[in-house]
Order: C-alpha cells, then structure tokens, then sequence
C-alpha cells in the first residue's frame, strides 16, 4: 500500500520511503506498458481500452485533474479507507490519461503504415546491405562481400535496438516531465493557498 501511495501521490505529497529511492524499473515498465498499447493500436486501428483515442474529453479531464490535484493530496493520510481509495482511483485515471496522451502524440509520426510495415522493413535491409558491400566491393574478392553483409547486418542490429530503446525511453521521459510539472504545481499551490487559507503544515 506504501508503494502504491508513492507512486500515484507522487515525490511531494508521500510521506514514505518512495521519493528517496530510485524507480528505474518504473520507468522502464512504464515505458513498455505505453508501447504495448500503442504497438496494438497501430496494428489494430483501435485503441485498447481507449489508450490514444486521447480527444478534448481527455483534454479538459486532464487539466481539471492537474489543477485540483494538490487539494486532493494535502489530506490524504487524515481521510478514511473510503477516501483514500478514491483519491488513489482518480489518480489512476489521470496516469491513464496521460498514458493516453502520449499514444496520441506518437502514433501520428509513425509514417510507415501497418500493412506496409513488412515491405519497407525488407527494402531497408537490402538497401543497406547494399550499401555497406559497395564500399567493401572495392578491396575485390569474397571477403569485402563477407565484411560488407557484416557490417550491414549490424548496423540494421543496432538501428532496431535504438528504436526499441526509443519507444520505450520516449514515453517514459514524456511522463517524468509530466511529473515534474505537477510537482512545481503542487509546490506553489501548497505554498500560495494551502498553507496560508487552510492553515496545513507539512
């Protein structure tokens, strides 16, 4: 439960152990999570769950939410079961939408259509190959053409491997932005108007 309280009531507002320890795992979960969801939309043409379908519903819902979240957290820990367990669910949904949100951002710049996927992939391949056994082809014999196919093949290895990383670390960055908004949000709301109108002390 302390994790949990951690993790959606964010650096600011929990009083555990959480914001003094590191959450690589987090982020990188998080980051695949997102992925899933938007690999499944681009193949599908639907969004699961709603993940992307991310409109000015989702837009309006996502301001309201940052703006009263500060008022939701500065009592948490002296609410009961009840009220704990629904400021944790409408945290959960604005993850949601934020999740949502970065399908939304990404999947446009994908250019490559699904069911072109497979031809672009493999005009690719050849195309560097080609490539790299053209400027081995000029030290002759089957060797430059052993060395260049090698050296293709490991660019297009590692090409793959930094859009995996990307898809996975782009996602993760855009919500520890996000993070950090909220954060310097909640910091000046507490400052400005909880400390001074409801006399809360941290």
């Amino acid at each position: 439960m302390d994790y949990a309280e951690g993790l959606f009531l964010g650096r600011y507002w929990s009083d555990t152990d959480y914001e003094n320890r590191r959450h690589i795992e987090l982020f990188l979960m998080y980051g695949f999570l997102t992925t899933l969801f938007l690999v499944l939309y681009y193949w599908t043409g639907k969004p699961l769950l709603g993940v992307g379908n991310f409109g000015v519903v989702g837009t309006i819902m996502l301001i309201m939410l940052c703006l009263v979240n500060p008022f939701l957290c500065f009592k948490y820990y002296g609410m009961p079961i009840w009220g704990k367990g629904t400021i944790l669910f409408i945290k959960v949904y604005k993850a949601y939408l934020v999740m949502s949100l970065t399908v939304s951002l990404i999947l446009p710049r994908l250019t490559v259509q699904s069911n072109g996927l497979k031809d672009f992939l493999i005009n690719y391949l050849n195309s560097t190959l080609e490539t790299y056994t053209e400027k081995f082809a000029s030290g002759g014999g089957s060797f430059s053409t052993v060395m260049g196919v090698l050296t293709g093949g490991i660019h297009v290895v590692l090409v793959v491997v930094l859009v995996l990383a990307a898809f996975v670390i782009i996602p993760g960055v855009i919500f520890i932005l996000f993070k950090l908004v909220q954060y310097f949000y909640d910091f000046l709301a507490d400052r400005l108007i909880l400390r001074k109108f409801f006399r809360y002390k941290r």
